[in-house]
């Protein structure tokens, strides 16, 4: 894995949270459409599941889920900053962080940071050659 790949799995993990708590809003908007229907017949017995009882648990799960991927995203933001703190130079540790722990654009970062495009995708260059030169 390189060092770009490495930094960047912070921001698919965020992505796949996000992802998930959407996920969790459509089954709430699912469970909150579920109704019952009232008929004079009796029920099967055995068909005890109902679909908010689905839904619920539905999104039970997936909270468990995504609070576990919160955890390893909290984790690994701090091997990142670690990792970036090793770098000696504060400019590009800026840089490095905004990018990979802000998920800032690189166009965002030039305007934030006052420097052309080319300028930070050079710094961005520098800087993780100095990280590759440690890991």
């Amino acid at each position: 894995m390189t060092v770009k790949e490495y930094l960047g799995q912070a921001y698919r993990l965020d992505q796949r949270i996000t992802s998930k708590l959407e996920q969790v809003a459509s089954l709430n908007d699912l469970a909150e459409k579920a109704t019952s229907t009232l008929t004079g017949m009796p029920k099967n017995p055995n068909n005890a599941t109902s679909t908010m009882a689905d839904a619920v648990t539905k999104i039970i799960d997936l909270q468990a889920e995504i609070n576990r991927d919160i955890d390893c995203l909290v984790d690994l933001k701090r091997e990142i900053v670690a990792l970036i703190k090793t770098v000696d130079n504060t400019e590009y540790q800026t840089l490095l962080e905004k990018r990979y722990l802000c998920f800032e654009t690189w166009e965002q970062i030039a305007v934030d940071m006052d420097y052309s495009i080319q300028h930070i995708y050079r710094i961005r260059d520098k800087a993780i050659a100095r990280i590759s030169t440690r890991a």
